[in-house]
């Protein structure tokens, strides 16, 4: 037994051997096999897809050129007309000289010409103007003549009511007393509507006044307007004088007078103080009233103001006034102040100034 197992020898190329190595092969072929197979497959898909990209990339190669071509024709077309625009500018250009040239030359000759039309039309607004001088100092001297008080200076030396001086201020009292002349007919107008207010014959007739007054004032001379009852204000806005030429400024007046309703208490003294304060001071004061003040700076203390308490308001309000104006005074007669007239001509007459109390029919 010994004997037989030593007599066996080993030997590489048994069938185990073979069955392993065959197997490892086989595997080897395999993995071979399947490697090779997804190589092929990507290659045949990533080629497809260059492919359609490079058809694409021609296609738009080609496309653009086609729109490349159509852009370089558009392009000379626009060339050409922007070539003919200009040429016909240049030829608009050129007759619109021509029609400067020859519309400079037409004005010259027209100016020219309208020298003597120009020379013309001033010696006519000259004459004018004279014509419209006399005409105003004709009516100036064809006024009323009730009352001579001779003063200093030219504007003192009255016949009548003499509308002269370099500054001349037109003052109103709106006060309820100017509805009309009797007490009964101003309780009565005051609790009318303001539009019938407006429309009092006695009211009416102040304002017509006024506008006979500043139709008056020579026209080298200056004006102003005035009104005061509780207070005193100017309808023009402000204190500054305005020229007798100043149409808009004469309308303007008119137009705010008429816009006024007479109403409160006469406050002569409010009245004094605002000309006081006026720069430069007016010359000639032309005050339209119809009676004694009612009430001072203090107001009315009493519900009805006797006659002396009236007179002393007064007193006290023209002791207010500057030396050198004079005041003229248009009084317009009120039931029952039988003591306004009276004290009315003194002041005037002491200002240097004219009294007046005008017939109904005036002016």
């Amino acid at each position: 037994m010994a004997q037989r197992a030593s007599k066996r020898r080993f030997s590489v190329f048994s069938l185990a051997f073979l069955d392993v190595m065959s197997c490892g092969f086989g595997a080897v072929v395999l993995i071979f096999l399947i490697i090779h197979h997804r190589t092929e497959h990507d290659e045949t898909t990533r080629d497809r897809a260059l492919l359609s990209e490079s058809r694409k990339l021609d296609y738009l190669v080609e496309r653009g050129e086609a729109n490349l071509v159509e852009l370089r024709r558009r392009l000379e077309d626009v060339r050409n007309r922007i070539a003919e625009v200009s040429q016909d500018l240049l030829a608009r250009v050129d007759r619109e000289e021509q029609r400067r040239q020859a519309l400079e030359a037409l004005e010259k000759r027209t100016a020219t010409e309208g020298k003597s039309v120009e020379q013309l039309k001033a010696d006519i607004e000259s004459r004018d103007k004279d014509v419209q001088r006399l005409k105003e100092r004709e009516t100036a001297l064809t006024g009323f003549r009730l009352r001579e008080i001779k003063g200093e200076g030219d504007r003192q030396y009255l016949t009548g009511l003499y509308v002269g001086g370099t500054h001349v201020l037109i003052v109103l009292d709106a006060s309820a007393s100017m509805l009309d002349r009797t007490i009964v007919q101003i309780l009565r107008r005051r609790n009318m509507s303001k539009e019938r207010q407006k429309e009092a014959p006695k009211w009416r007739r102040a304002l017509r006044v006024v506008e006979w007054l500043v139709t008056q004032v020579p026209l080298e001379s200056s004006f102003q307007v005035m009104l005061y009852n509780t207070k005193a204000w100017f309808p023009l806005g402000d204190a500054s004088w305005r020229g007798t030429t100043d149409l808009p400024a004469f309308d303007a007046a008119l137009a705010s007078l008429a816009e006024v309703v007479p109403a409160g208490g006469t406050n002569l003294e409010a009245m004094m103080r605002a000309l006081a304060d006026m720069r430069p001071l007016p010359d000639n004061v032309f005050l339209i009233t119809d009676g004694l003040p009612t009430q001072g700076m203090k107001g009315a203390r009493r519900a009805v103001v006797d006659e002396r308490r009236r007179q002393r308001l007064f007193a006290d309000a023209t002791a207010l006034l500057p030396p050198q104006v004079t005041v003229n005074v248009i009084l317009l007669p009120l039931e029952g102040d039988l003591l306004a007239s009276a004290a009315y001509w003194v002041f005037a007459a002491k200002s240097g100034g004219t009294y007046m109390s005008p017939s109904a029919d005036w002016p």
